[in-house]
């Protein structure tokens, strides 16, 4: 049995929107755009440069979810169109799925539309997962020899 690598090794799969979940990696999906959200400006990266960042609402007829927009992908996307997603992926921001296209996947404008409603009643970004808490990788929050931030030391609990 081959054991695919995290460097992304893998071949996109097709899917519906339907049938993803939270471990979904290197999924191929074609939807209809609901709507979109406002856009909004945000510092990003380590370096805190400057993104536009913006959340558009795609489905099918199994079902609907966030799909995050950054950048120059948000004018490419337009309320009633269908698009196709190439190589996504789906993470938790605050708890609820998201669709993403990321570095090495794609976002084009579909060639055909997609025949029938979609099924906004399944909205799989509603639904909120706990998420796990990453591990603090400063320093101010640890706890060296009982001293407290300010350099004293705190009063022990029993």
């Amino acid at each position: 049995m081959a054991v695919e690598s995290f460097s992304g090794n893998r071949k996109p799969v097709d899917m519906k929107v339907g049938e993803l979940k939270l471990a979904s990696r290197a999924v191929n999906v074609k939807a209809k755009v609901v709507s979109k959200s406002e856009i909004r400006n945000i510092a990003s990266g380590r370096d805190g440069a400057p993104h536009t960042v913006c959340d558009a609402l795609i489905g099918d007829e199994t079902g609907c979810i966030y799909l995050t927009l950054w950048d120059d992908n948000i004018g490419k996307v337009k309320e009633g169109e269908t698009i196709s997603i190439g190589n996504g992926y789906v993470t938790l921001f605050k708890g609820s799925m998201r669709l993403n296209i990321g570095r090495y996947g794609t976002l084009e404008v579909a060639k055909e539309a997609l025949a029938g409603e979609v099924n906004t009643q399944n909205n799989l970004s509603t639904k909120v997962y706990e998420q796990p808490r990453r591990p603090f990788r400063g320093r101010g929050g640890r706890n060296f020899g009982g001293r407290d931030r300010r350099g004293g030391y705190r009063q022990r609990r029993y």
